[in-house]
């Protein structure tokens, strides 16, 4: 019987950084509420708009095109659902799915919820994005995977994406 790993272990994945974005959102206070027969909240906050920057993609996020629909748990999880448009540089349109967790205790997430400032090493923020893209010069973004980091800045969060390579 042979060995299927006869011809060596494969190396494992690594992450090139790729681009930033940048999301801006209104300052107000954001959608919440108690879903009926369901336990946690659902919330949603539209993207005012944004940047991106980085050595593979540059451009920007197109504003009101859509928004987070997070599901808040009292335990501090907090699951994303996130879609909206880029257009890069060359105007390119991009649809982005963005999924993801973040977690922050209770007493952090209620600052998060009040708008006051947190710090990077109180949350846990990661995000597994998707994207559409027509074809030509950013169709590698449809056929890479990757990984995200995120943080929340006030009124703006920002994500560092990492291609899977």
């Amino acid at each position: 019987m042979s060995d299927e790993r006869s011809g060596g272990d494969m190396s494992p994945p690594a992450l090139s950084f790729a681009f930033r974005i940048l999301l801006e959102f209104d300052a107000g206070p954001r959608l919440r509420f108690e879903p009926a027969f369901q336990a946690g909240r659902r919330g949603f906050v539209a993207v005012q708009g944004g940047s991106i920057e980085g050595p593979r993609l540059k451009g920007r996020v197109m504003s009101r095109s859509g928004g987070d629909w997070p599901r808040l748990w009292q335990s501090g999880l907090v699951e994303f659902e996130a879609h909206y448009l880029l257009e890069a540089a060359d105007g390119t349109p991009i649809y982005i799915h963005n999924r993801g967790l973040a977690y922050a205790t209770p007493e952090v997430q209620a600052r998060i919820e009040s708008g006051a400032p947190v710090s990077a090493d109180e949350t846990y923020c990661r995000v597994t994005p998707r994207f559409e893209v027509p074809a030509g010069p950013h169709d590698w973004l449809a056929r890479t995977l990757f990984v995200g980091k995120g943080e929340r800045r006030g009124t703006r969060s920002v994500f560092d994406y990492y291609a899977v390579t």
